[in-house]
Order: C-alpha cells, then structure tokens, then sequence
C-alpha cells in the first residue's frame, strides 16, 4: 500500500521535473518511497520513447506509469480513458497534488473548452484525459495538431476495451488508431488489467504499436480468498458473507438494474448500511452513492459492472457476485476491486449454471456470438470446477501457478481449504481428447474438438469430414459440461495449450507423451 502523499495542495510549475529522475518525480510529486512491481522498467521503458503494453492487476499502480512520465516529458500527455466520472476522478485527484490536468468530455461547454483549449496551447497542463469518442471531433484534432502543442505520449487506459476478447468491447476505442496519425512522434502506453494473449495482440494491432515492450505483471493477489457457493439460498450465503465482515466495506455485482434493487431493498430491511449503482439512476444519486461509498458513510454498494473502474478505495473487504459474470477477465477486474491494501480479502461468487442462459440472451444481437460464448464457457467451468482456483484462475492468464512455492497460500481457496483433493482415473477420456485433436490437426479450439467428441453434425463439421474421423463421437457416454471442465484441467495439468488469436489447441510434449507411454492419468473430475 502507498503511503498517503505528503505534498498536497502545492502547486507544481509545468517544466517543475522536465528531465528529472523517475525516483525525484515518485518522491517529490506523489509522496511514495519506492516503486512497486514493474511500475520503474515500464516507466523507463516510455521515457525511451518505445511504445509499451502493460498487463497490471487491479490495484497495481497503473496510473503512475504514465502520470511520471508526463511530468518529465517536456509536452503533453493524453490519456484515453473510457468513463467521464473516471477522468474527473482522476483530474481531482491530481489537482489535489498539485499537478496540472484537464479532461475534455461531453460534459464540458464551449466556453470551458476554449478555456482548457487555452491552457493546453500555454503549455500550463501536463495531462489531458480524453473519452475516445472524443478523438473523432474535430475541435479536438485541431487541437492537438496546432503548432503550439507538442504531444508526448499517448496512454491508452483500459485498453482491453479495444479488443472484441476483451470483457468490454468498445467500437468507439477503435478510433484511436487515428491519434497515431495526428500525433506520430508520440511515444504510445497501453494499459489494461486483464489481457489474454488474443486480447494483447489485439490491443497492439489495432492501436497500430510500434514493436512494442509488453510488461506482463503477476496476476496473483495472495490476500484474496477465492470462495465459490452453489447459489441456493442466495440472500442467505450473502448475509453470511456480510456477518464475516461486519462493518467492513464491500460491493455486490449483479447482473441486471432490477436484481440491484431488489437485493438492496432487502438488504436495507435487514438494516444493512447499503446503497445501489446503476445506470438507471441519476448521475446526481450514482455520484452521491459513490462519494457516500467511499469516504465510508456506506459500507456496500449494490451494483452493475458500471461501477468500480478507477474507484480508488484501499479498504474494500469483500466482493460478491451475486451472479455469474460474462468472462473470466470480468471477474477478475471485480475480484481485483477487493484488498488493494493487502490485507485478506474475500471474492465470493454465488454459481448457478442457470445465470449462463440469462446471459447467452444478449448474444443474440451480437456479430460474433462464439467469442461471446468462449469467454461465458471459461467462465461457467472456473465455478464448476474442482481443483485449486487460484491455479485456474492464473493459469487462464498465462501463469502458472506452483502452490509448493506458496506454502503460506494453502488455503487461497474454498476447494483449497477443504484439504486434499480427491484424484479420479480420467486416462481415457485424456486419450480420446488428445487423439481427437491429431484426427483434426490441431487446427481447432476447445468447442470444436468437444463438439466432435459428442457426434455433432454441425454444418463445419461435416464440411471438414470430421464427422468421418475415428473420433467423432466416441465421447458422448461423457456431458458437454464435463468435457470443458476437463479441457481446463489439461491445460492446467500441461498436457494441451492454447495458442493465437482464436485460442486453438496444441499438445504440449507432455500430452504426446502420455500417448506415447500410455501412462495413467489422475485428475479432481468424476467423469461417471
């Protein structure tokens, strides 16, 4: 956790630290001692003047990354963020130590944008924040094409929301490729806590990155107890969870407006100090029930995915989710919500595989249901399984996770705290996984080689002559369900891997060798 900053209210001259020591910046701008994680390589990295991608959890110190720079950087930086309330948030924040920044959004009127318009042409701002549908007016091209403004960087905050794998899609993030173009000479920083390899080469490919430094931080928060209940009784599991943390502060995401009213009216009758969050309310309310949340006259704040981007609360004990979120990289940016200070936390989610079919009812409009549905079926297999959830959960990221190596994080789990997991014989279904994959050349991803497992005569399938292969359909005495749940346990296990854009399967040596030895193998699934 960093320390509260000591320079507050002093106001800091644009040119105070052009040319300064990252180090001189963190101490004598922000009040921090030392740097945390990758936060001084990524910083550096951008000072070079190399475009960077950086992977960082919840609560890791994203801002700094490029706040610093723009501090040294002898002109502007911009900074794409996706929520107005965010970058006044942000703005506030910084003003409040001194710094010089501005947001420019749909809220400001003309005069105050002629105003900021001004200053930023003066060379009085550091940091300007700028909602990506923004960048498509052309007052703000020509203001960031005049002669008398030098853009130094270009931070792309969120930047998930610029890949179609990414848990928050945003077709208006696609029109900041076009900054590229007014401001070439600008070094570019994309940020985001929750990348997937697809969702990395996404971000690089579409922001248009010039051979980019990707820092990938751990994903792993060790104070965080990932807790998953069958949701039966749900108003009861949630009060249990409240009791645990009495007076503590902590936010319950649902999926829909009417759940968050309905659960915080309840709540309000069990005389819980709550309130709600959701775009159906007034920007007056959300702002006020936020503040109330925050400054802790309210200890939990029921709400929909709109709430918590950027919230900076250190103190949040628990996070619920009442329902099942859309993806894994959803999840985890709320989980990540929780203990920002480092103290232990709790992340519990109430699993129903009845919540996924509420959610499959808005991929119906959507141009490519089956990214929708990949995402939702990693989702529905980390509360269904049973194995180490920390292990999943990191390992879905691209980390592996050696709980050897973590002897004090034994019980990060509630399968974990259970004590040993029982093993079951799962060789030949490993064998009819992995010889399904050679039969279709290793060219498909999970769905489809399940799907072939289960005799389908799906049109692609036909057309491939897959429905010819010795495989197809020798798995159907075995549940769709189960099958993803296996697939994940093999990926963790290290006998298959994902690879590209489109998460297609590839053995791993370890997978050809069990084919080749036909040894046993003993994995947490029953399959009978």
């Amino acid at each position: 956790m960093y320390p509260t900053c000591y320079n507050c209210h002093v106001q800091i001259q644009s040119d105070t630290f052009t040319n300064a020591s990252p180090e001189k910046v963190l101490k004598e701008a922000f009040g921090y001692d030392e740097f945390r994680h990758s936060q001084k390589d990524i910083i550096e990295n951008v000072l070079a003047g190399h475009d960077t991608l950086a992977v960082m959890p919840t609560g890791g110190g994203k801002s700094l990354c490029y706040q610093i720079p723009a501090l040294i950087f002898e002109g502007i930086t911009i900074v794409i963020s996706p929520l107005i309330s965010l970058m006044q948030d942000q703005v506030s924040s910084l003003e409040k130590k001194g710094i010089n920044s501005v947001f420019i959004n749909s809220t400001l009127e003309w005069e105050d944008f002629l105003e900021v318009s001004w200053r930023i042409r003066r060379g009085e701002v550091k940091i300007v924040y700028i909602s990506p549908e923004g960048l498509s007016s052309n007052k703000i091209k020509d203001l960031l094409t005049n002669y008398h403004v030098l853009v130094s960087c270009v931070t792309i905050d969120e930047a998930h929301c610029i890949s179609e794998w990414g848990h928050d899609f945003r077709p208006d993030y696609l029109e900041i490729f076009q900054i590229r173009r007014m401001c070439p000479e600008a070094v570019m920083l994309a940020l985001t806590a929750t990348a997937t390899e697809a969702v990395r080469n996404d971000i690089i490919r579409n922001l248009g990155m010039n051979r980019p430094k990707v820092f990938i931080s751990s994903f792993n928060r060790p104070n965080i107890f990932l807790n998953v209940k069958p949701k039966i009784a749900a108003l009861d599991l949630v009060c249990d969870c409240l009791e645990r943390h009495k007076g503590e502060s902590g936010i319950i995401y649902c999926l829909s407006r009417r759940q968050v009213d309905e659960l915080t009216v309840s709540l309000k009758h069990l005389k819980y100090s709550v309130k709600p969050y959701h775009a159906g309310l007034s920007d007056e309310v959300r702002a006020k029930n936020q503040e109330s949340f925050i400054i802790g006259k309210t200890d939990i704040i029921v709400a929909t995915v709109a709430f918590g981007m950027g919230i900076d609360k250190p103190d949040v004990r628990f996070v619920i989710n009442y329902d099942l979120p859309k993806s894994i990289e959803e999840y985890y940016q709320e989980i990540g919500r929780a203990g920002r200070d480092g103290l232990p936390s709790e992340a519990l989610l109430l699993f129903t595989r009845g919540d996924a079919k509420k959610i499959q009812f808005f991929f119906k409009d959507l141009e490519d249901k089956g990214k929708a549905e990949t995402l939702l079926n990693a989702m529905v297999n980390y509360g269904a399984m049973h194995m180490c959830r920390r292990k999943s959960l990191l390992g879905y990221f691209g980390e592996i996770y050696d709980s050897e190596k973590h002897p004090e994080q034994t019980k990060c789990c509630d399968i974990c705290s259970r004590g040993k997991t029982p093993l079951y014989d799962a060789t030949v279904p490993v064998q009819k996984f992995l010889c399904c994959m050679i039969r279709t050349n290793e060219r498909f991803g999970t769905q489809y080689i399940i799907d072939v497992l289960l005799g389908s005569r799906q049109k692609r399938i036909v057309e491939n002559k897959h429905n010819k292969v010795s495989t197809w359909g020798i798995g159907k005495d075995i549940s769709k369900e189960k099958w993803f749940e296996l697939a994940d346990l093999m990926l963790m296990a290290g006998y298959i891997k994902k690879e590209g854009e489109y998460n297609i399967l590839k053995m791993t040596p370890a997978g050809r060798n069990l084919l080749v030895t036909r040894e046993n193998v003993y994995l947490p699934i029953g399959l009978e």
